[in-house]
């Protein structure tokens, strides 16, 4: 900054707007990327949903029919033993017949 700064007092700011912009630019920087990426993750959503689907199915492959419905028979049965155990004291005659209910197959 020299004697002609005082003539035109533009070029004597003109150092600090570059600081500024720079400052400014840096710190939008990351802001952008963040945009850019989250941008690509709408775009391709459904391709990355895809390929997380088959991985899933890849780990953990689904279980036939007749398995899921043992499992639902199972779940089934804790549960009437459960509602059993809970009904024990106040009406043992109705326990006794959830119980040979549960046990039957």
């Amino acid at each position: 900054m020299g004697f002609l700064a005082l003539g035109f007092p533009f070029e004597a700011v003109v150092p600090m707007t570059n600081s500024l912009v720079g400052a400014a630019s840096t710190a939008a920087r990351p802001l952008i990327g963040l945009g850019v990426f989250a941008s690509l993750l709408v775009v391709f959503k459904p391709l990355l949903l895809g390929l997380f689907r088959a991985s899933v199915v890849l780990l953990s492959p689904r279980k036939s029919l007749a398995e899921r419905q043992a499992a639902a028979k199972s779940a089934d049965r804790v549960a009437v033993h459960r509602l059993a155990r809970s009904l024990e004291r106040e009406h043992p005659s109705l326990a006794a017949e959830l119980r040979s209910l549960s046990s039957r197959d």
